[in-house]
């Protein structure tokens, strides 16, 4: 029965899926899969064939099999690996090279013949690509095909670099990059305009040769993709879709990347439910959106006819259980993001007492607090509350070499237009100018240029906060250390980190913290700087008083919303609050037209969050909500 059961819930996958907790667990899953086939072909005197991925995905199963090296003795003197790509043109001792990524992350750390290491080489001149992919085609073959395949998948659909429009039966080739895919690059290179436009891949019909083949896939950011190719149609514009095609593959996630997947978005449709309040939720508001009806309009036979019965028979009479859902959305909908004095707040998002609240307002980078709440962030100081910003990070690693250019030689006009003596900013000015023509990709800027960047950051802040109604004496800069390493890739959060947040919650002991809960930021900054108000709180929790009427909300907006049944506070805005909280973030004037970092987004961030609150407003109205110019939301975090 349970197995039946399993058939019915995965009915919609077409390949088999397996999901682990978090991406740890599943890369310990995977690493001991390869080391258990290693062993076995150990013992019988054969070579174990692999095929390796780049890119974060596969890190994890890097470090496992790593750590077995090092301490169980496994042993990678019989394995020989073909990786599926590489960039092109690159240098194999640069910073983004595959090459560099394999030799960090394991090749340098296990004994294994280098000799029997194969990846494409991004160095050959362009008349002897073909011929070099023709002869990676025949090593493989002649070693009897790949063992073991593992992959990552792009957001694209790609693996390897088999971007849309790639044919199934394709072979080890030069390939053109999809935009996307160098979008999503851009942050190793230091911006998209150094992310190469071409790269060697092995092809989807060598990757669908080999015995095993292993798709990995963790976080939310690649849910929607997962969700494409593993219950979408077979098609050349998601290429990982011709994997459904194979007995031999498997993809294995985690809970996050399986999120889309119709048994855990959209249970209702697959299997009978436990109805808890969240659950009921969802189901409505999505019911309500399938068939574009406001939620009051919903019937009895709309929710039999799309997978509902089973709700309408428990909890019914539905129109009791409309009224119920119509009222929980309407009542995260507040004006008071303080909460209101002098109301019944037992309807309310936020506590009516204490009527002026210390607020504190956490933004990753200099910009994330009026990107994502600038309009509550504005209604906080117009209705009195005591509030605070902490930009927990300097943000220096995003703006234009141009702009420091432009900041010097404003600051040598300056400083000789008051008849001071400019020579060492003139000396320094003279040697950023010499540093950026020979500048990397992504290469390290000098102490003094890491300066100039995080000074036109700081100055931004300064004044979108000040625009907002802040004294400068609630502005505070953290500079957390992690961030500081003058390049993309950032430190491990150490003590210091979480002791300076520390300093700044005692100073201040406030009722209310708002914080970025928006983790699909591509830069993953904004899961760090949570993480690190998260340790705080529970250092403090049980030793200070303030703490435990102290609550914690995020916000999201610069890179996606929260979904509508995870809303727990709205704050309307109206038509003159948005052309203010635009105001304020013009205000940083180095992100706006094209930013460094613009994640897969091409607009500005300024119309991103403009189309992304009218758009949260616009699905309240559908529900059968008033209808407001656009909304802020906001989810209460549990600690």
């Amino acid at each position: 029965m349970a197995r039946l059961n399993l058939l019915e819930e995965t009915r919609y996958e077409k390949l088999p899926v397996s999901v682990y907790s978090d991406a740890k667990t599943a890369s310990v899953a995977v690493a001991n899969r390869i080391a258990k086939l290693i062993k076995a072909k150990q013992a019988r005197g054969e070579k174990t064939v692999l095929g390796l991925a780049t890119g974060a995905t596969p890190v994890a199963v890097y470090g496992e099999l790593v750590r077995r090296h090092k301490e169980e003795g496994l042993s990678f003197k019989n394995v020989i690996t073909f990786n599926l790509d590489e960039y092109y043109p690159m240098k194999p001792t640069a910073a983004q090279s595959y090459v560099t990524f394999m030799y960090e992350n394991l090749f340098s750390h296990i004994d294994i013949d280098k000799n029997n290491v194969h990846i494409p080489d991004g160095t050959l001149d362009a008349d002897e690509v073909v011929a070099f992919c023709v002869e990676y085609e025949r090593k493989i073959e002649e070693l009897g095909g790949l063992d073991l395949q593992i992959l990552g998948i792009g957001r694209t659909g790609h693996i390897g670099f088999n971007e849309p429009g790639s044919a199934p039966n394709s072979g080890t080739r030069m390939v053109t990059l999809d935009d996307l895919t160098r979008r999503d690059a851009a942050r190793d290179f230091g911006g998209k305009a150094d992310v190469p436009t071409k790269a060697i891949t092995m092809g989807i019909g060598t990757i669908f040769k080999a015995r095993e083949i292993i798709l990995m896939a963790w976080s939310k950011k690649k849910a929607q993709i997962i969700k494409k190719a593993v219950e979408g149609e077979i098609s050349g514009e998601v290429p990982a879709t011709y994997l459904q095609l194979s007995d031999n593959v498997e993809f294995v996630l985690d809970v996050e990347a399986a999120s889309d997947l119709t048994r855990f978005d959209t249970p209702w449709l697959v299997k009978d439910c436990v109805w808890d309040n969240q659950l009921k939720k969802k189901a409505v508001i999505w019911l309500a959106n399938e068939i574009n009806k406001p939620v009051l309009k919903l019937t009895e036979e709309d929710y039999n006819t799309h997978g509902m019965a089973q709700l309408a028979v428990e909890q019914g009479p539905v129109y009791n259980i409309n009224i119920d859902i119509f009222n929980q959305i309407q009542h995260t909908i507040t004006g008071w993001p303080g909460g209101k004095p002098d109301a019944d707040d037992s309807q309310r998002p936020e506590r009516a007492l204490p009527a002026k609240k210390r607020s504190i307002i956490f933004s990753p980078h200099p910009d994330d607090d009026v990107i994502s709440m600038g309009g509550t962030f504005i209604r906080l100081v117009d209705q009195g509350h005591d509030v605070h910003v902490a930009y927990q990070t300097s943000g220096n690693t995003a703006v234009w070499d141009d702009d420091v250019l432009r900041y010097m030689e404003f600051a040598i006009d300056f400083t000789k237009s008051i008849g001071e003596d400019s020579t060492h900013l003139q000396k320094s000015y003279e040697e950023m100018r010499a540093f950026f023509p020979t500048k990397q990709p992504n290469e390290i800027d000098t102490q003094e240029i890491r300066n100039v960047k995080g000074f036109i950051r700081k100055t931004e802040a300064i004044s979108g906060a000040r625009y907002a109604g802040l004294q400068d004496d609630h502005i505070h800069f953290m500079a957390l250390p992690f961030y500081e390493t003058g390049k993309t890739k950032k430190n491990s959060v150490g003590e210091e980190d979480v002791l300076l947040t520390i300093n700044l919650l005692q100073k201040i002991k406030p009722q209310q913290i708002f914080a970025a809960g928006d983790f699909a930021d591509p830069n993953g900054t904004h899961l760090v700087c949570f993480k690190i108000i998260l340790a705080a709180l529970e250092r403090l929790k049980g030793k200070e008083e303030w703490v435990e009427d102290c609550w914690l909300w995020m916000y999201r907006g610069a890179w996606h919303e929260f979904e509508t049944h995870e809303i727990e506070m709205a704050v309307p805005l109206s038509p003159q609050e948005v052309l203010r909280k635009r105001n304020a973030i013009f205000k940083h004037q180095s992100q706006k037209d094209t930013p460094v970092f613009p994640g897969d987004d091409a607009r500005e961030f300024w119309v991103r969050a403009e189309d992304r609150t009218r758009d949260t407003a616009q699905r309240y109205d559908r529900l059968g909500l008033a209808e407001y110019e656009a909304m802020e939301a906001f989810v209460r975090y549990k600690f």
